[in-house]
């Protein structure tokens, strides 16, 4: 049997931000993978790092969001200057569009109540009319109503930032383990011991960071973390010049050219299939946004699998009874990608929980089955 200070299950974004995030304070993380075989909603999302719209009815969320962000900026070039990766992060603000004026009024009023709800607190945003995007976003096409602007708002590329992840946590001791599907956390004396498909693991601490596999192991040690798939589609196309200075909610340009379009929200369980009406459906939403995306062809579309909680919001929790054991995961892990590592990632190696984090516990499913 292996020994780790802290073994980590789930080789996504998330587990790898809380793994490298748990190296850098100088514990040796063992990050433990199912492998390419996963539901791995970190290669298929659209690698935004946003913040409008995110936290109606929580406002904990929405500064929990905005804070994430506000540290993403010196988190990539630390990761950067560490591995010599690029992540490809640039943060020139963003633009929730509007495409009718029933849509821009349900936005604006969710927008507005996330405002009040915030209180004193800062939630950046300005709603923009069509004229004054277009002096913003060139290229906008005629039938777009407003939107709302944003400058907190960034995107980044997340195949990168999962390589520069891993070869940072790698680099300051860690481990990675593919292929080591988790079936079982068993208590040993003086801690536990992780069952997988590879090998078994004996270590103090525990983080669950497994997305669609969560709440099946979190169960284990007497949790319930509400997890479902929510699948979305996303399709891509040929290199361009670059023309789009920000991202928006229906499109983004790459670094490289590459035009970014969607995404669906579908409820189809553990559906990946590839849907050509959904990829119709947001080229054509592209399309209208910005008439000249019509020129280009789509050369990549994939369906993946999101992960969502019971209300929307993150999970961070410690199994009461379990000692060490922590779940984490959340919708957002590249907004939250920054957090998780410079302030989850401490709070499970025994440090104070960070600000407003107590919101986030499995203990409101309870409350909310109980209303």
């Amino acid at each position: 049997m292996q020994t780790a200070d802290v073994v980590v299950i789930g080789g996504g974004i998330v587990g790898a931000s809380v793994a490298f995030g748990l190296a850098n304070l100088g514990l040796k993380p063992l990050l433990l993978d199912e492998g390419d075989n996963a539901f791995r909603a970190s290669r298929g999302n659209f690698g935004l790092v946003w913040v409008q719209g995110k936290g109606l009815d929580c406002p904990e969320y929405a500064q929990w969001s905005r804070h994430s962000a506000g540290l993403w900026s010196n988190f990539a070039r630390d990761l950067h200057e560490r591995t010599g990766v690029d992540t490809g992060y640039e943060r020139p603000g963003g633009v929730l569009l509007h495409m009718s004026a029933e849509e821009a009024h349900r936005s604006e009023a969710a927008l507005a109540e996330i405002r009040r709800q915030c209180g004193d607190r800062p939630y950046e945003y300005e709603i923009l009319d069509r004229m004054q995007l277009a002096e913003m976003l060139p290229g906008l096409g005629p039938t777009v109503y407003n939107g709302a602007y944003s400058p907190r708002e960034g995107h980044v590329n997340p195949l990168y930032l999962m390589r520069a992840l891993h070869t940072a946590m790698l680099g300051l001791g860690g481990t990675y383990r593919p292929d080591h599907r988790v079936d079982r956390i068993a208590r040993e004396a003086g801690g536990y011991v992780v069952h997988s498909s590879g090998g078994m693991f004996s270590t103090a601490r525990v983080v669950i960071c497994a997305g669609l596999d969560t709440r099946r192991l979190a169960a284990q040690v007497g949790l319930d973390a509400p997890v479902r798939a929510i699948a979305g589609q996303v399709a891509v196309s040929e290199r361009a010049a670059v023309t789009l200075p920000m991202p928006t909610n229906l499109v983004r340009q790459t670094r490289e050219g590459s035009l970014m379009v969607g995404f669906t929200v579908d409820d189809l369980g553990l559906d990946t299939t590839t849907r050509v009406d959904r990829t119709r459906n947001i080229a054509a939403l592209a399309v209208r946004a910005f008439p000249w995306l019509g020129d280009l062809r789509l050369v990549r579309s994939w369906a993946c699998l999101r992960i969502m909680t019971g209300d929307g919001f993150p999970i961070y929790d410690e199994a009461p009874g379990f000692p060490g054991v922590h779940v984490v995961t959340c919708h957002s892990g590249i907004t939250l990608a920054a957090a998780h590592a410079l302030e989850i990632a401490p709070w499970i190696a025994g440090r104070s929980p960070a600000a407003g984090q107590e919101r986030f516990s499995t203990g409101r499913f309870d409350v909310q089955a109980h209303r």
